[in-house]
């Protein structure tokens, strides 16, 4: 016989469930909505995050938290080059503090569609702590070398509108070891 619980004895919570996967065309909104929430990444059109969900699929990640879409990175593969491009990663106020962006990342890089990028490439604007925290971080778990050099310029590219951002490169040497032993 189950003796009754106290009122003031609370039920233990279920662990949130965390998954990473491919994007699909009906997350697009609520990427928008998430992309929106994280100030201050640029805004994007919501067909923009569609169409990124739909063709750039296989080199972007939605992270759940239990089922809500919680986290987001979008890139792709540079053309003719062996280089993964991260355009955005945005990580909702609900998953801030559990690593979730390096676990985006490192999902990302070992995807199967990611095998040829010998390097990640991102820019970041000097002033943005967290972009540049998360991306050393990364370049250290992966054993790979970050360097950065301005790329889009305030004057040269945003009619001085914008911060200039920087192209990060970071090495991904156990990718371009595993090309090599193919």
């Amino acid at each position: 016989m189950r003796r009754p619980m106290p009122k003031d004895v609370q039920e233990l919570e279920r662990p949130r469930q965390l998954t990473l996967r491919k994007p699909d065309p009906t997350d697009g909104a609520a990427i928008w909505e998430l992309v929106r929430a994280c100030k201050p990444l640029d805004e994007n059109s919501m067909y923009c995050n569609l169409v990124q969900a739909e063709h750039f699929r296989d080199t972007c990640v939605v992270a759940l938290l239990d089922d809500q879409i919680v986290g987001w990175i979008s890139g792709h593969m540079i053309p003719n080059e062996d280089a993964l491009f991260v355009w955005q990663v945005a990580v909702g106020p609900d998953a801030r503090g559990l690593g979730l962006a390096r676990k985006m990342l490192t999902h990302l890089v070992e995807r199967d569609e990611c095998a040829d990028a010998q390097r990640l490439n991102t820019t970041i604007t000097r002033d943005n702590d967290a972009s540049w925290a998360l991306f050393r971080s990364f370049a250290r778990q992966q054993g790979g070398r970050l360097t950065d050099d301005p790329h889009y310029t305030r004057h040269d590219h945003f009619d001085g509108r914008h911060a200039t951002e920087h192209m990060v490169t970071i090495t991904l040497p156990r990718h371009a070891d595993q090309a090599r032993a193919a």
